[in-house]
């Protein structure tokens, strides 16, 4: 027999800010199910289980990992409920419809050499408290040496097509082209569905049979100029995309320049009437001034963090919401819309924040979004960073702030403000932002500018990780 909290231990899989993440070669048979008999025991204090939901992304490991998680549940007499390829928020939405508990086997936008397992309880995302209690829990299970067939159920994609065609009449989006950038987002087969219930004319664009690792935070120049190019070849309106599991959004204007997640999310949450809102502390400081936004909660960056807020925020009686700066909005209250019931579903979502946009504006998108206040944010990474010299440079810049700008080539300006909400994030003198942090998913740096012009903030970024390779990974 084999114990649940000492095979995590040694597997070098780690929670970060969504999920258990690492190398897909390190999500062995007994690492994947000594993560589920522990995710079942820390919840069954509470209530019996006698399901869980499954679902995966389009990762060549995930349906192994499936397999494995289903055998460890089959293992404790637990029914496994497969719902296939779908989105991480189709599976959430499913399984808090039913009341059950979920894991969606996925690692998101990180690179293509790794994996994760993403928790749900019956009523919601795991919170950090609960990921402490998996990786306390001590359960025995037996070796996972034969993996079972598993029967895909179509319920999830059904129910997650129907949570927005129901909402929007079938003329809502009339006239409109949409571009849907398919690569091997997890949602690609289902988009197209709701998006021509809705009334527009689909285009399919860029279907991969290999995975991508599209990161909405750190769109590539190669995908930038590919949406320019369709939005004139194919004369579209929007370009709708994900990140790998489908709970991200991307969505560009008719010039095809992809809009920053957090500016999507903001004007979709003024599209819904939303009063309170729970955000990372790198999002665009241009929507705490928004007309309508009551409350405004600054948190870590990770959806637990954000869920944590929303859930305090909903003793306001306000209505509630979510969002991130990768563009993953994340619904905390019931909510009315052209008389229909949308339910709350606090975990990230793409398709939420693009359908109410791309619904709601009359006109060109791109001058929607220019008649925003003017704060542009940009940002990227530097991929293979150890998590240890990232920590060192931030502990340099927390003890001497003024030191490292001149390391990082802006000294010019000096720290008017110094947060360590989460990693490093420095206001400047100018009122520039620039922040550092490590990735919690994978081992990266990211750097997030702010500034008054887009390009400022590009170059912000740019110079700013520039300078850190050259210092810290060149010498």
């Amino acid at each position: 027999m084999l114990l649940s909290n000492s095979v995590i231990a040694n597997s070098n899989i780690q929670f970060g800010t969504s999920g258990a993440r690492g190398l897909a070669t390190d999500f062995s048979n007994n690492v994947c199910a000594a993560f589920t008999v522990a995710f079942v025991a820390s919840l069954e204090n509470k209530t019996p289980i006698k399901q869980v939901a499954l679902a995966i992304d389009n990762r060549p490991s995930s349906p192994d990992m499936a397999r494995a998680c289903a055998a460890a549940l089959l293992q404790q007499g637990i029914e496994p409920v497969y719902y296939g390829v779908v989105p991480t928020p189709a599976l959430a939405y499913v399984a808090m419809q039913q009341g059950v508990p979920a894991i969606m086997i996925t690692g998101s936008h990180i690179p293509f050499d790794r994996n994760g397992l993403k928790f749900y309880r019956p009523d919601g995302e795991i919170t950090k408290a609960d990921e402490k209690a998996i990786l306390e829990a001590d359960v025995a299970f037996s070796s996972v040496d034969e993996l079972p067939v598993l029967s895909v159920n179509e319920t999830a994609a059904k129910q997650y097509i129907e949570r927005y065609t129901s909402l929007f009449s079938d003329s809502v989006l009339q006239g409109k082209r949409v571009g849907i950038y398919e690569h091997s987002s997890a949602g690609r087969d289902l988009y197209r569905a709701i998006f021509e219930a809705c009334g527009a004319e689909v285009v399919a664009l860029g279907r991969s049979d290999e995975f991508v690792p599209i990161d909405t935070e750190a769109v590539s120049d190669e995908d930038k100029a590919k949406a320019v190019e369709w939005s004139k070849s194919y004369h579209l309106d929007f370009i709708f995309s994900t990140d790998g599991d489908g709970d991200r959004p991307l969505l560009a204007d008719e010039q095809g320049t992809w809009l920053r997640g957090d500016t999507l999310c903001a004007l979709c949450a003024q599209d819904l009437g939303i009063e309170a809102i729970a955000m990372p502390v790198s999002c665009n400081t241009m929507i705490d001034g928004l007309a309508g936004f009551t409350h405004v909660a600054r948190t870590k960056i990770g959806s637990p963090y954000v869920i944590e807020a929303i859930n305090a925020l909903n003793q306001s009686g306000a209505a509630v919401a979510g969002f991130e700066a990768n563009g993953g909005f994340l619904l905390g209250s019931d909510m009315q819309i052209n008389g229909q019931t949308l339910k709350a579903l606090p975990t990230r979502d793409a398709v939420l924040p693009a359908i109410m946009v791309m619904a709601s504006t009359v006109g060109q998108l791109e001058n929607r979004v220019a008649a925003l206040p003017t704060r542009y944010t940009a940002s990227d990474r530097l991929k293979e960073v150890d998590k240890s010299i990232s920590q060192v440079l931030i502990k340099e810049g927390i003890e001497s702030p003024q030191s490292l700008l001149a390391k990082l080539d802006i000294a010019s300006s000096a720290v008017a403000h110094v947060d360590t909400t989460d990693g490093l994030r420095l206001t400047l003198s100018n009122d520039d932002i620039v922040h550092l942090r490590p990735s919690g998913n994978a081992p990266e740096l990211r750097c997030y500018a702010e500034s008054d012009s887009a390009d400022k903030a590009q170059m912000l970024v740019t110079t700013v990780l520039e300078a850190i390779y050259r210092s810290l990974l060149v010498s």
